[in-house]
C-alpha cells in the first residue's frame, strides 16, 4: 500500500483527490494538509511514501516547501500537482527535489500512474512540461533565482511587499531588494510591468 500525503489549500480538491486515489486500490490517503506549514509538520511526525503537493498554498509553499520537505525526509517522494503548466516551474520543482510534476488538468489515470511511478523511484513530468524542459529557448525569467521567481509570482498575483514578506518569512526590505533585482534582470519598470510580463508568460 502506498501511503500518500495530500497538501492542497482547497478542501474540494482534496476530496476529489481522495476519491480518485481511494478507487485505485493500492493507494491510501494517510494525511491531509491545507497549507505548507501543516504539510511540513505532518511529514516531521509521520512516514509517507509520496507527498502530493500544490505549488500555491498559504504560508510555506512552492520551491521553499519542496526544499524543506526534502531536508526533513530525504527519502520522501514529492509529486507536484499544480495549475501552473509552464516548463520553468517544472524545472525548478525537479531541481529543488521533486520527483514529478503534473498539471491539475491531467486525467485521473495519469495522476494514479504518476504516484505509482514516483513511489517506485521514477520521475514523472507531463508531456508539455517535458517538451519545455528540453526546449533550447530560455525566457528572461529563467535567469531569476527561485526566491526572485516566487516574489515575481506573488507580486503578479496582487500581493503587496508586506504580504509577501509575511508569507515568505522575509523582511519588507529584502522583498523590495528582490523586486529591484527582478526588474533589473527582466529590464522592466514598476509593478504594472512585472504583472504584465507575468501574465504574458502565464506565470500567475
Amino acid at each position: 500500500m502506498i501511503r500518500v500525503l495530500l497538501a492542497d489549500d482547497h478542501e474540494i480538491v482534496r476530496d476529489g483527490l481522495k476519491r480518485i486515489l481511494g478507487a485505485a486500490g493500492d493507494l491510501q490517503v494517510a494525511g491531509e494538509a491545507a497549507d505548507g506549514d501543516q504539510a511540513l509538520a505532518l511529514v516531521k511526525g509521520n512516514d509517507y511514501d509520496v507527498a502530493l503537493l500544490d505549488m500555491s498554498m498559504p504560508g510555506l509553499s512552492g520551491i521553499d516547501l519542496i526544499k524543506r520537505l526534502k531536508i526533513e525526509k530525504p527519502q520522501l517522494k514529492l509529486l507536484v500537482l499544480s495549475m501552473h503548466g509552464e516548463h520553468q516551474y517544472a524545472a525548478r520543482a525537479l531541481k529543488a527535489g521533486a520527483a514529478g510534476y503534473l498539471t491539475k488538468d491531467s486525467a485521473a489515470e495519469q495522476l494514479v500512474g504518476a504516484i505509482r511511478k514516483v513511489a517506485a523511484g521514477g520521475v514523472h513530468v507531463s508531456d508539455a512540461a517535458a517538451a519545455g524542459l528540453v526546449s533550447s529557448a530560455r525566457a528572461p525569467h529563467e535567469a531569476l533565482t527561485d526566491r526572485e521567481f516566487e516574489v515575481l509570482r506573488l507580486l503578479a498575483g496582487g500581493r503587496s511587499p508586506t504580504e509577501i514578506a509575511r508569507q515568505l518569512h522575509l523582511s519588507v526590505k529584502t522583498v523590495s531588494t528582490h523586486k529591484a533585482h527582478i526588474q533589473e534582470k527582466l529590464g522592466l519598470g514598476g509593478t504594472a510591468d512585472l504583472v504584465r510580463y507575468a501574465l504574458e508568460h502565464k506565470l500567475t
